[in-house]
């Protein structure tokens, strides 16, 4: 039998193989105030996203790259819930992409909120390490700053299962105003896109990231994207 380890556990191992500052945040956050945190903050690593799931249960994404500076591919993401020892939702694991492209990722214990976009920044912040060379926690580091204070929210009207429901677009840029973006300078417009929407299990619609070409009608470098399953392929409908 698995032994049990507690949330300072996963904290200060984890760090090491993956999930590193956002697991902290993400287990840890209700030793602070809610006020101590940015909106941004509460509503993608504080939110209670799996409150309504009844364990067990599994939640499915669809995942598909494209773009001009390597090749593309479609593949799938699949969270499974399981109920803790008190009935209570949820522990949490994932198959994240297959084959080669499979990301290893470590089991979420008591987890509230949905742990799919802690591993799609884990697997962005290699990707991240792998095209440029440079450091995973220096890239965890930009994006945590950028979700702190520098995200942009707005409403978002959504298609899901065939019904429009209410959802947020929670948009950063982490590399903008990076004082080191020479380093990468071609990929430091990437801009990550979190949608979110309450009416949809698990409360993730989208996490879309795009990495703009040299010229405005230029095909774009990179562009991934994940949506849950019964969400349409085209980008959500805005609010007008």
């Amino acid at each position: 039998m698995k032994p049990k380890r507690s949330v300072g556990w996963i904290a200060a191992h984890v760090a090491g193989i993956a999930v590193g500052i956002f697991v902290g945040l993400f287990l840890t956050h209700t030793a602070f105030a809610a006020e101590d945190y940015s909106e941004a903050e509460r509503e993608l690593f504080m939110a209670n996203q799996l409150a309504t799931l009844k364990p067990p249960a599994t939640l499915r994404y669809s995942y598909r790259k494209s773009g001009s500076l390597e090749a593309g591919f479609e593949d799938s993401v699949t969270v499974t819930l399981k109920a803790q020892e008190d009935g209570k939702c949820c522990a949490a694991s994932a198959e994240f992409l297959s084959g080669e492209r499979r990301v290893t990722l470590p089991e979420i214990e008591a987890a509230q909120g949905n742990p799919v976009i802690l591993y799609f920044l884990e697997r962005d912040i290699h990707e991240m390490q792998r095209l440029t060379k440079g450091q995973h926690n220096y890239f965890r580091k930009r994006i945590r700053m950028s979700v702190y204070q520098g995200a942009a929210i707005r409403p978002v009207s959504l298609v899901w299962r065939g019904q429009t429901v209410a959802g947020k677009e929670i948009t950063i840029s982490p590399y903008l105003d990076d004082p080191l973006r020479a380093r990468f300078e071609k990929l430091a417009n990437k801009q990550y896109v979190f949608t979110l929407a309450e009416a949809v299990p698990g409360g993730v619609y989208a996490i879309r990231t795009r990495i703009a070409g040299e010229t405005d009608a230029a095909e774009p470098l990179i562009v991934e994207e994940m949506r849950v399953d019964g969400a349409p392929p085209a980008s959500p409908a805005r609010k007008p």
